[in-house]
């Protein structure tokens, strides 16, 4: 197995485990919505899930962790997606907003800080901001 191997099957992990979580997310209230499964579906492609792997995972997301990347920005990045999740159903509840707190410390937020990030990225992403400026504020509010 050559190096380029291993990194590719290490990014896969970690993109089946961000994937896993935006399953949790997704399926926090028992229900998957229409615009839950249509970001579920956007997201399992970007992330180059295979359909095998898509049921595996939507049938126990927890058997995945989260494997969280190296870099800072691939992190709030997943954080981005996943509080993008938590609006794709257009109803932010407090287990999601629990469970995206437990994932921001498996992606390596602070555990002191992860109360004011994940509330920061909530408005945010209510507030429609892209990528970029997400990227930005997380970055001013944790204070790396």
């Amino acid at each position: 197995m050559s190096i380029s191997d291993l990194y590719s099957s290490g990014k896969h992990l970690q993109e089946i485990g961000h994937f896993a979580s935006i399953v949790k997310i997704a399926k926090i209230d028992n229900v998957i919505t229409d615009s839950e499964q249509k970001l579920l579906d956007v997201m399992a492609k970007r992330l180059h899930i295979s359909s095998e792997e898509y049921t595996n995972i939507l049938k126990n997301p927890e058997k995945f962790p989260v494997n969280p990347p190296v870099s800072y920005d691939e992190r709030i990045e997943r954080l981005y997606r996943l509080t993008k999740m938590i609006f794709a159903d257009e109803i932010v509840d407090l287990q999601e907003v629990g469970i995206l707190r437990k994932i921001a410390v498996a992606l390596q937020f602070p555990v002191d800080n992860v109360e004011k990030v994940c509330d920061e990225a909530i408005h945010l992403v209510m507030n429609d901001n892209d990528l970029d400026n997400f990227t930005a504020a997380i970055k001013k509010v944790n204070l790396v």
